[in-house]
């Protein structure tokens, strides 16, 4: 997977151990009502465009920069949708806890195409027949299809499977 020069010179400094990371992700929704996802190369898993946020970059700057990095498409942000924090251990044994911003967007240009090393595949979805998701990505297009909901949070004192550990 990529990683960014900045992370790159953390991971020397830290090793293996946990780094809080800020990341954008995008759910973008074509004219037909489709989701953009991607097949990721390191677990074989669909998934929701998504990536670091660079330093000085803006969460919904990040996002626009990373659908296209990963899926060719370009994009609009049409609304925050909701604002997470969750862990990840890598298979190198790399620990990081993402603050994650979700953001719904529309394509404005490109194609849907493997743009990168990412992923291994790239397509459009009805909602009503997305492959296998986890329950993550499932939460982010239910929230970035709610045009009356607000944006998304953990509720204060709620339990969330997927959350990391309170220290």
């Amino acid at each position: 997977m990529a990683i960014s020069d900045y992370v790159a010179g953390l991971r020397r400094l830290v090793g293996t151990e946990m780094l809080m990371l800020p990341s954008a992700c995008a759910v973008v929704v074509d004219d037909r009502g489709r989701v953009l996802l991607e097949r990721r190369a390191d677990t074989g898993t669909w998934s929701l465009p998504a990536g670091a946020i660079d330093p000085g970059e803006q969460p919904a700057e990040a996002a626009v920069r990373e659908v296209f990095e990963e899926t060719g498409v370009r994009v609009a942000v049409e609304r925050l949708a909701g604002v997470a924090l969750r862990g990840v251990t890598y298979p190198n044994g790399d620990v990081c806890q993402y603050l994650t911003v979700w953001f719904r967007c529309r394509p404005v240009g490109g194609r849907a195409v493997v743009n990168d090393e990412e992923s291994t595949a790239v397509d459009w979805f009805s909602v009503s027949a997305l492959p296998e998701l986890d329950s993550v990505d499932r939460l982010r297009i239910e929230t970035a299809l709610d045009d009356a909901g607000p944006a998304w949070f953990a509720v204060p004192g709620q339990d969330y499977d997927w959350l990391p550990a309170r220290a």
